[in-house]
């Protein structure tokens, strides 16, 4: 049985999509192997990077309480 021959959205090569291939079904395994290597690579926050989401992150909630919670007169 041979496996359907794919063609990678990313570098357009020619692979055999086969069961349990980790991945997406569209990209060839170098490409996911290289997408894989760039999402490790994130750095944690440093004190103000964190200070200002977290900022962001009460100001965000701040203005959904505001729409969902308002009282229409």
């Amino acid at each position: 049985m041979s496996f359907p021959i794919k063609t990678c959205s990313v570098c357009g090569e020619e692979f055999e999509l086969k069961p349990g291939k980790p991945g997406f079904a569209n990209r060839c395994p170098d490409c996911t192997d290289a997408d894989a290597d760039d999402a490790s690579g994130k750095r944690p926050l440093g004190g103000a990077e964190h200070e200002n989401q977290r900022e962001a992150n009460q100001a965000r909630r701040e203005a959904m309480r505001d729409l969902l919670y308002r009282k229409d007169s």
